[in-house]
């Protein structure tokens, strides 16, 4: 499935119109969608590294504990320290393994391939768990295809940014559309400008990436993703690219 995934990134996937102003010849036009590629690739692995620091981190604390717990003689094995340790492992391994499943799709399914492990919307119910976000991920966005799935996966995990206190997502289809729900939302014009393909590749960044790759695969669907914001709610909505 890696493999597949990585597929899709060939020079040419990632042509986004504007990045590759001046490049008059094919040659020069490979060499600009190479650019893009690149670059694209390198915040992926930059955000995924991010995701995952936090819950690896705390698993090696939790490590450090329980060695600390063996080497004092006034904590012996089974006390309620090391049993502390060992949960903030364990949840910590799971949190870990929860968001290396999510972004192994949101990032590297293609077209084509065929998903092996857990379906869509329980890889997004495993990802929000125990996080201050409650996520619907609709019936009717689980019997799309599993193309427009990973797109609904990438603008969840944009939504959830634009939460900072927590809140709820809803993914509805027919367009699709994601809502973020809550007092206090958070839609920062980077990101907005992320998803439309506005950001000169040079500008993007490992907390705009996610934005920039959702409107490519938008793009990939002859859709073209819109935000709006109103008080309490920010909507992500992907449209036909001639609307």
């Amino acid at each position: 499935m890696a493999r597949q995934g990585m597929d899709r990134f060939r020079p040419g996937t990632f042509s986004v119109g504007a990045t590759a102003q001046g490049s008059s010849s094919p040659r020069a036009q490979q060499g600009a969608d190479v650019t893009v590629q690149m670059r694209v690739l390198e915040l992926l692995a930059a955000r995924l590294c991010h995701e995952l620091s936090a819950p690896i981190a705390a698993i090696n604390n939790g490590v450090e504990l329980l060695a600390d717990d063996d080497s004092d003689p006034g904590f012996p094995p089974g006390t309620d320290f090391s049993r502390e340790a060992a949960t903030l492992i364990g949840d910590s391994a799971r949190r870990a393994a929860s968001r290396l499943q999510f972004y192994r799709f949101a990032f590297g399914f293609g077209r084509g391939s065929a998903i092996a492990g857990p379906a869509p919307h329980e890889l997004v119910a495993a990802m929000f768990n125990g996080s201050r976000i409650v996520c619907n991920y609709s019936e009717e966005v689980r019997r799309l295809p599993l193309e427009w799935q990973k797109l609904a996966c990438n603008l969840l995990s944009v939504g959830a940014e634009t939460l900072p206190r927590g809140g709820r997502l809803v993914v509805s289809a027919k367009p699709l559309n994601l809502e973020a729900i809550n007092e206090i939302t958070d839609l920062h014009p980077d990101t907005d400008a992320a998803l439309m393909l506005k950001t000169p590749i040079g500008n993007l960044t490992s907390r705009t990436i996610q934005a920039f790759l959702a409107g490519l695969l938008a793009k990939a669907l002859d859709r073209r993703l819109m935000a709006t914001a109103e008080p309490g709610r920010v909507r992500l909505t992907a449209l036909s690219a001639e609307a």
